[in-house]
């Protein structure tokens, strides 16, 4: 692909994943070196989906040729029929009504996958990455019953998502913040009449069990807007992405006012978990310190700096 087409974020991108597996293989000896595991973290709209996908071309193209595979983390909701059940067990927790927070993903099909992608190298196996189709029961979803297949050997494994290093954080953090306002928004959010304490601190509890999956990751990169608008620039992004898609199928897809409502599910996790890729939990960083790599982008996407932690 022409270097010209290619997003100017993506550059620092590859340079640091290709930094972290020269580090890696250093400290394997033989054939069989695991893959690098890289975490993806960006905010609804900011295009993460999209530079990963051109960071992955990079990274298999010349002078590189890797074997790099993807999987969102949206790929790991649990099932539909879940998913309902999910949402009848707590009825007034809005944030699980539909797939989306930490709680809606299923985690021991992740454990188990990140285990085995973990040793695929040196094995003849291949293995079926999931396939969440966000089309099916009416844009509720559902996984599809046959996935992706990935094939030894695999240099490169990049797990992305909205919340991928989120971690829990203490119930005395959470009532703290619950009594400020969240910053930008205060005429476009609020917080205490949108959910209850209640919910949060469910989604906090659930995250426990993500800690295992953000485990595995050797290195890490966070996609961010500027610190100026951290929360209020995800509503325009996700906003021109709508506009983006409608234009070229025909008008379908949300409304504005239905933007705003599916940005607002999401905002309760930024403000009391996003801290935990640089913090971790209950005072134990994450693993990827001195391996991670902000990229922050402005309104327009454009690349304003990057910053290694």
């Amino acid at each position: 692909m022409s270097a010209t087409l290619r997003p100017p974020a993506v550059r620092p991108m590859a340079e640091h994943v290709l930094c972290c597996l020269q580090n890696h293989r250093s400290r394997f000896i033989g054939p069989r070196c695991p893959p690098l595991f890289v975490g993806v973290q960006g905010p609804q709209g900011s295009g993460k989906t999209f530079l990963t996908s051109h960071l992955h071309k990079q990274l298999s193209s010349s002078p590189h040729l890797l074997s790099v595979a993807v999987l969102s983390i949206d790929d790991l909701y649990l099932t539909h029929d879940r998913l309902a059940s999910l949402a009848r067990d707590h009825p007034e927790n809005r944030l699980l009504q539909g797939r989306g927070q930490p709680g809606t993903h299923d985690i021991e099909l992740g454990s188990a996958l990140l285990e085995k992608i973990k040793r695929i190298n040196g094995k003849p196996d291949e293995l079926e990455l999931p396939i969440f189709d966000k089309s099916l029961f009416g844009g509720e979803g559902d996984r599809l019953p046959r996935g992706k297949v990935i094939r030894p050997p695999v240099d490169v494994f990049i797990l992305e998502g909205w919340c991928v290093g989120f971690y829990p954080t203490s119930v005395s953090l959470i009532k703290e913040r619950w009594n400020e306002p969240v910053p930008g928004l205060e005429d476009r959010f609020d917080l205490k009449s949108f959910v209850r304490i209640e919910d949060v601190l469910t989604i906090n509890d659930q995250l426990k069990a993500y800690a295992k999956w953000w485990d595995t990751l050797d290195a890490f990169i966070q996609i961010k807007g500027p610190s100026s608008c951290p929360y209020k620039i995800i509503y325009r992004w996700r906003l021109e992405q709508e506009h983006y898609m409608k234009a070229r199928n025909g008008g379908k897809g949300m409304t504005d006012e239905q933007v705003k409502a599916f940005v607002d599910r999401y905002i309760p996790g930024y403000v009391f978990f996003a801290d935990g890729v640089h913090n971790g939990s209950e005072g134990k960083p994450p693993r990827w310190i001195g391996n991670g790599l902000v990229v922050t982008i402005g309104q327009d996407r454009e690349l304003i700096e990057t910053f290694k932690f």
